[in-house]
């Protein structure tokens, strides 16, 4: 599998994490991944709605000191 494309939205507040992925997935092949990193709480929801709503897989969700990682599969 290809490298995993990183996205830093670290102090970006919402809806920026958000359409920073979203453009980062455009330009993404089927079944490649991209990391995204967070400091908007929001973010969490954000997330998890886009996923079910696109078709997207998000693969893995997690925070540790105020940085929330998000690894989305492009559909």
């Amino acid at each position: 599998m290809s490298e995993v494309l990183e996205v830093d939205a670290r102090g970006l507040e919402c809806p920026m994490p958000l359409l920073k992925a979203k453009r980062a997935l455009n330009s993404l092949s089927s079944g490649e991944q991209l990391r995204v990193l967070a400091t908007d709480s929001g973010s969490v929801r954000d997330f998890d709605v886009f996923a079910r709503q696109s078709g997207h897989r998000l693969l893995q969700s997690d925070e540790q000191d105020g940085v929330y990682c998000y690894l989305l599969q492009k559909a």
